[in-house]
C-alpha cells in the first residue's frame, strides 16, 4: 500500500521503473493487468527473439582456448581450426546477450540440435541457432546454447566440436576470446577517454589585484 495524492491509501503497482496509483478496484484491477501484459512481453521476448527486435552486427574472429587458433563455419562443418581469414558475424538480440553467428564466406550458422551436435545451417532463425555469452572471470566467453540449457559450444584440442551434453562451463573447451580480425577497429575503441592530471584537475586561481581603483 501507498500514500497516493492526498494521503489516500491505495495500491502500488510497478512498470519498468515507473510506479502508478490505484485509487479504486477497478483501476487495481486494470493496473494489475497492465502490470501482466508487461511482464508476458519481456519474457516472451527474452525466450524468443524474433526478426522484430532491433539487430546489432558485428563481424569478429572467436579464438579457442583448446586449439589456439578461430572457430570457421565451412557450410554444414564446423571446427576450431581456422587462420586469421576466419572471420564471423554476429547477430546481437536486443533483449540479453543472446546471439547468431554465421561464416562471412559461407553464410551458414553454427547451431545444437537435440543431440547435442554442433552442424552448420543456411537458416538461423530456429532456436538452435541461438546461444548466450556468459562472461567468465578469467576474461574468456562461453556459449551456451538457448534451448539446450547447460549445453555449450566447445571443441577438443583437434578442433573438433564437442556434443553440447558432453561440455560444461570450467571446460577449457568452451572458453573462446572474442578477436577483432586484422585491419579492423573496434568501434567502441574510437571513443577514448581524455585522461585527467592533477595539473589540469586543479583549478587556476586569479591572482587579485594589488592595485585598487
Amino acid at each position: 500500500m501507498l500514500a497516493c495524492g492526498s494521503g489516500v491509501q491505495v495500491s502500488q503497482y510497478r512498470r519498468g521503473h515507473i510506479v502508478y496509483c490505484c485509487l479504486n478496484r477497478k483501476q487495481q484491477k486494470e493496473c494489475q493487468q497492465s502490470s501482466a501484459d508487461f511482464r508476458f512481453y519481456i519474457e516472451n521476448h527474452t525466450r524468443n527473439p524474433d526478426d522484430l527486435s532491433r539487430k546489432q552486427v558485428r563481424i569478429y574472429q572467436l579464438y579457442s582456448r583448446t586449439t589456439g587458433k578461430h572457430v570457421q563455419i565451412l557450410g554444414k562443418k564446423i571446427n576450431a581450426n581456422g587462420d586469421d581469414g576466419a572471420l564471423l558475424v554476429v547477430e546481437t538480440e536486443t533483449f540479453g546477450s543472446h546471439i547468431r553467428i554465421k561464416g562471412k564466406e559461407s553464410d551458414h550458422y553454427i547451431c545444437m540440435n537435440e543431440k547435442g551436435k554442433i552442424v552448420g545451417r543456411p537458416d538461423g532463425r530456429k532456436q538452435e541457432c541461438v546461444f548466450v555469452e556468459e562472461f567468465l572471470e578469467n576474461n574468456y566467453t562461453a556459449l551456451v546454447s538457448a534451448k539446450y540449457k547447460g549445453w555449450y559450444l566447445g571443441f577438443n584440442r583437434k578442433g573438433r566440436p564437442k556434443k553440447g551434453d558432453r561440455t560444461t562451463q570450467r571446460q577449457q573447451e568452451v572458453h573462446f576470446m572474442k578477436r577483432q580480425p586484422k585491419g579492423r577497429l573496434d568501434p567502441l575503441e574510437e571513443f577514448r577517454f581524455t585522461t585527467v592530471t592533477k595539473r589540469t584537475r586543479r583549478a587556476r586561481r586569479l591572482k587579485p589585484n594589488s592595485k585598487r581603483n
